[in-house]
């Protein structure tokens, strides 16, 4: 039986006690005794305190015999209820210190990972998305509340987060997500100045890492990107876009969220970077069909050459494949996960 059910039985047998010792002195006390004079007399003999009698029992045994009895039985309710009470607290709290001990040891194993500054209404989706592909992932979270309703909700995405309590500004904080082993960071505060200054922070302590920050003011995109940031990302030129394609492109719209939504498969658009020492460097399109071989379709391919970036939507099967290049696929998440892992078996990463 669980703490939270022998609390709830052992309250619920305390007041059966109450119950039955307020009705015993109304019906073996006499008229005289009111309801409020039993309920008084029941609450000062079940909690021991000690005054003098409320109603008279010295002439009257069958009364006496009774008070004795809930005496008795109400302290050892009483003691039982103390018990469940406060091993309730001690082993909530040590589960909880053991909780965020295991969490700290995970977090500390983790490598190549992605932390999410903020669990506002933006950061949320950002947490559902990454828990839906597998991607490794720490949440940075000022408050303990949020993150204690949101895993009540019961959806896998929260009951499974690594996360850190604290200013996701601080650089300690920043540290204890694993920072200097992180691949990438989403500054999803609800404060564009905030955000920014995470920005900052990060980019001086880790040049290489992927930066995208949430902008809701379009004058900070500029001085994001002069601050370090990959991507800025605006909620509200984004729900703009959405709002124009529901009414042009509908069915688009449609088969998109389909793909989101999908329960029984993980349908994603993802990109497949040929790293250095890949086996399919060299290779044309057509000697890895990607399609018959790992159940995913091409969608473009994006070389980088001398003279920049080139991106091919549907290349032909001619196309050689060169180092950098991405490829860019719609397939189920295993499936381009497998891919990845095939096309550079040395990034122990990739899958």
């Amino acid at each position: 039986m669980g703490i939270r059910r022998r609390i709830f039985v052992a309250l619920s047998l305390l007041l059966a006690v109450a119950a039955i010792a307020v009705l015993g002195y109304l019906l073996l006390g006499g008229p005289s005794v009111s309801l409020l004079d039993a309920i008084y007399m029941a609450v000062i003999t079940l909690t021991g305190v000690g005054y003098s009698e409320f109603v008279d029992t010295s002439h009257n045994p069958a009364l006496r015999i009774f008070n004795i009895f809930i005496v008795v039985i109400g302290v050892a309710v009483a003691v039982y209820v103390f018990s469940e009470v406060t091993a309730f607290l001690i082993e909530g709290e040590v589960r909880h210190l053991f909780r965020r001990g295991r969490m700290r040891k995970r977090i500390n194993e983790l490598n190549h990972h992605f932390i999410v500054c903020g669990l506002g209404e933006t950061g949320r989706h950002a947490v559902e998305e990454l828990q839906k592909t597998d991607t490794p992932h720490v949440v940075i979270e000022s408050s303990e509340e949020v993150v204690r309703r949101l895993r009540e909700l019961g959806r896998r995405a929260y009951e499974e987060m690594l996360y850190v309590i604290g200013d996701a500004t601080d650089e300690r904080v920043l540290q204890q997500a694993g920072l200097a082993r992180a691949s990438g960071l989403i500054a999803a505060l609800p404060s564009d100045k905030d955000n920014l200054v995470i920005t900052v922070v990060v980019r001086q302590q880790i040049p290489g890492i992927r930066i995208v920050s949430r902008c809701t003011d379009i004058s900070f995109a500029e001085r994001m990107l002069k601050a370090g940031a990959n991507s800025t990302v605006s909620p509200n030129q984004i729900g703009g876009l959405r709002l124009a394609s529901e009414v042009l492109r509908p069915h688009v719209v449609g088969f998109l969220d389909l793909m989101l939504q999908e329960k029984s498969r993980t349908l994603r658009v993802e990109e497949i970077r040929l790293e250095e020492g890949s086996p399919w460097i060299g290779k044309t399109i057509g000697e890895w069909p990607l399609r018959a071989r790992y159940n995913i379709l091409l969608l473009a391919l994006k070389r980088i050459d001398d003279s920049g970036s080139h991106l091919a939507v549907n290349p032909p099967d001619e196309v050689v494949l060169s180092k950098d290049s991405v490829i860019i696929a719609i397939g189920d998440v295993s499936d381009l996960r497998r891919a990845r892992a095939d096309a550079n078996p040395a990034d122990k990463t990739s899958g």
